[in-house]
């Protein structure tokens, strides 16, 4: 056995004749345990939130995205666009027409984005999943209907009571029209029942209504197959690399491809920015945590100075005698660590179990949700073993020296 490794164990264990030297490793321990814990609560927390925005967002768009990299819109036709549907990994073919257009119903009105879209979107998105009320419908016999936000739908005064007696008239101004004498003629008009209201967060409740790809090209004033954007669904298992990759080498460069990340990058960036921040701040709330092992190691090697000149004058060298305290300050650390994990890991344990912090009611979850993650781990681990170390060597450099050895 490691000899100061033994000795570092039997002075961690031992009680001191200063009874303050215990208080102060007690709390050094405490200390690093509790910040650990924090780490670890605060991270899953927060993996938990970016999960949930991110399945929200998943939801709603596609794991490929295909617009035209010059002018608004495209018809995604001819042999490229059929190559892309046999491309292996792709699923789903989903076509999309979406603009800005001015909603009316009986005296409420509101400004809202169309996204017209193909039969694919349905079973793409799951769309059926974000259903709050009526149901997933676009057209019923030669009636339009349409799917809104409940933001839009409360802004609109939407009831599923009256949606079948009641149109929303909508309206887009006409492309290419430079002036008329009569402005009607500037504006199509068209009327849309409301079939359900869907609800992920704000931005998409407040914003979109989903209508029929033929609806939203007549009322955009776009008579041929044109689309603004290509919404490629992948199957399960599908290598997404692999496949945005083929689509860009098919499409050349008149075409922008993005996946998932790059259709909300700001979005993704900001949360990763946003966990990184909260690492750090918790990690220097944990460097001020382990003060307490400098004044413990301090005092500690003042105490035991008789030991030190036991030891040097059996022939044990300096590096020897400071591995002693070393160890000391690193089995407080690892100690205070593992007991961090382990309290951490529970408290999440107990709120994906039981859900003991809820959320408001309306909320898309219930309850806050919390992921943990093995990377978490390993950073948090290191983190402290680190700053461990560091708070460690200091006394042990400065005290543990030639200086403090009296030889007999």
């Amino acid at each position: 056995m490691n000899l100061s490794l033994f000795i570092a164990r039997r002075y961690l264990v031992s009680k001191k004749s200063h009874n303050a030297i215990n208080i102060i490793s007690g709390v050094a321990l405490g200390g690093i345990a509790i910040g650990t814990m924090a780490l670890i609560i605060v991270l899953s927390a927060f993996n938990g939130i970016s999960d949930l925005v991110r399945s929200l967002y998943n939801s709603f768009g596609a794991d490929v995205q295909i617009t035209v990299a010059k002018g608004k819109t495209f018809i995604p036709n001819g042999p490229k666009f059929e190559n892309i549907k046999h491309i292996e990994g792709v699923k789903y073919f989903n076509e999309v027409m979406q603009d800005k257009a001015l909603l009316k119903y009986n005296d409420q009105q509101t400004l809202a984005v169309l996204k017209g879209v193909s039969n694919d979107f349905r079973p793409m998105t799951q769309f059926d999943t974000l259903m709050r009320e009526g149901s997933f419908a676009l057209q019923k016999g030669s009636l339009d209907y349409g799917v809104f936000g409940r933001g839009i739908g409360n802004q609109l005064n939407i009831g599923q009571t009256n949606a079948d007696y009641y149109s929303i008239t909508c309206y887009a101004p006409k492309r290419g029209l430079q002036s008329s004498p009569n402005p009607s003629d500037a504006i199509t008009e068209k009327h849309l029942f409301p079939a359900g209201l869907f609800s992920i967060n704000d931005d998409f409740d407040y914003r979109y209504v989903i209508v029929s790809l033929p609806f939203a090209r007549q009322l955009f004033d776009y008579q041929d197959s044109s689309v603004t954007s290509v919404e490629i669904g992948l199957a399960k298992g599908a290598n997404l690399d692999d496949v945005k990759q083929k689509i860009k080498q098919t499409l050349g460069d008149d075409y922008v491809v993005k996946d998932r990340f790059e259709q909300n990058e700001l979005l993704f960036r900001t949360l990763k920015t946003e966990k990184l921040l909260t690492f750090i701040i918790l990690a220097l709330v944990m460097i001020i945590a382990t003060f307490n092992i400098v004044g413990s190691l301090s005092m500690l090697i003042l105490e035991k100075e008789k030991d030190i000149n036991i030891l040097w004058n059996m022939g044990a060298d300096m590096r020897d005698i400071r591995r002693i305290f070393l160890y000391e300050g690193m089995l407080i650390t690892f100690a205070g660590a593992g007991i961090g994990l382990v309290l951490g890991t529970l408290v999440c344990l107990i709120q994906i179990k039981f859900k003991l912090i809820h959320f408001s009611q309306g909320f898309v979850v219930d309850a806050y949700p919390v992921t943990l993650q093995l990377t978490d781990y390993l950073s948090i681990f290191a983190a402290v073993l680190v700053i461990g170390f560091l708070s460690s060597w200091y006394p042990v450099r400065v005290f543990a020296s030639r200086g403090t050895v009296k030889s007999t």
